[in-house]
């Protein structure tokens, strides 16, 4: 009989004094709105995947896509806005 034996790298990588750091925090942080926007995208796309979608479905579906679109955008535009040092050239 073979032994199934983790890796003690693999496992030890993710122990308890390997807490994330403020900068990767606050990233998560700035990223929330789209997270949470893609979150209502899935749950709009799975509630339709053992049925027909409904008129209902398809446009929650459609108003869960554009709020994850504006999500990313907005966090694009937030991301751009941060990083540039001076006016137009």
């Amino acid at each position: 009989m073979d032994h199934i034996v983790t890796v003690q790298d693999a496992v030890t990588a993710f122990a308890d004094f390997m807490e994330p750091t403020k900068a990767e925090l606050d990233a998560i942080e700035q990223e929330m709105p789209v997270i949470l926007a893609d979150v209502d995208l899935l749950d709009a796309e799975i509630v339709t995947l053992d049925r027909t979608p409904t008129e209902v479905d398809e446009r929650r579906i459609r108003r869960a896509r554009r709020r994850a679109l504006a999500a990313r955008v907005a966090l694009v535009n937030r991301a751009a806005g941060t990083n540039l040092s001076g006016g137009a050239a």
